[in-house]
């Protein structure tokens, strides 16, 4: 339906890997934001200076056609695979110029749309980045070059989309940053989600949060909730995220 896809707005704001495929093809650049964790570990990724490749979780012909190394699951780690979806496994792994990261959900999503706009992944490690990086290209400003924020989400038990709170403020974060006046409801609804809420003891809290905590992975979640630490941008281009080269602009991407 037309009236979804929030036209005549330069912020628009949707969920999951749906609205992700219904607003990408109409704007001009794409934030994904998966908190915990997948944004969150490409941001500690490319502040390390190593490319990124998203991927559906179980996309295995994909897996079939890759020549550089792929992460495991969390409690799959071992010597010889040391990469995982967690930020504080990535931080203690040795350095590698290119990673396979799988995710059910923000990779999952950044793969199903880097073909259809320019696309970047936003935490909020680096909310502050992201938006300075955007807004001075242009993008979200105006309603010709518009800008969609997808919150990942989780998933239910039977596959379904759940909602989450902190990739709602993350979304949120990267839209304060941004500064623009012409938001969605939608939009709007995120900011100021963000601007009311107390980050740290909200994320920790939260659903998500108490589930990591509880597998051992708190550390992942402390990391996540490092506002503004990085000014890495990481930008789609060639087929990775990568760090956006100072000065280079949204509208000199290359997506491969």
């Amino acid at each position: 339906m037309e009236a979804w896809l929030q036209r005549g707005y330069g912020v628009r704001f949707d969920w999951g890997l749906e609205g992700a495929r219904r607003l990408a093809p109409g704007s001009a650049y794409a934030v994904v934001v998966d908190v915990l964790s997948f944004t969150t570990s490409v941001s500690v990724l490319v502040d390390a200076g190593t490319r990124v490749r998203p991927r559906a979780w179980h996309d295995d012909a994909a897996a079939q056609t890759q020549d550089v190394p792929v992460a495991v699951g969390r409690r799959a780690v071992t010597p010889e695979r040391p990469w995982s979806l967690s930020p504080a496994a990535l931080r203690r792994a040795p350095r590698t110029a290119e990673l396979v990261l799988p995710s059910p959900n923000g990779s999952a999503i950044a793969a199903a749309i880097k073909d259809h706009c320019g696309l970047v992944a936003g935490s909020l490690r680096n909310a502050a980045a992201v938006g300075r990086w955007l807004r001075e290209a242009g993008i979200g400003t105006m309603p010709d070059r518009p800008l969609t924020v997808i919150a990942a989400g989780e998933r239910w038990p039977d596959d379904s989309l759940r909602p989450a709170v902190e990739d709602l403020l993350g979304a949120g974060a990267v839209i304060a940053a941004l500064g623009a006046t012409t938001l969605s409801p939608e939009a709007e609804t995120a900011l100021r989600a963000y601007a009311g809420a107390d980050l740290e003891r909200t994320i920790t809290d939260s659903a998500s949060g108490r589930e990591l905590a509880a597998t051992g992975f708190a550390e992942d979640v402390a990391i996540a909730v490092e506002a503004n630490t990085s000014d890495a941008v990481p930008v789609f281009r060639d087929g990775a995220f990568s760090a956006a080269e100072p000065g280079s602009g949204a509208g000199s991407r290359s997506d491969g």
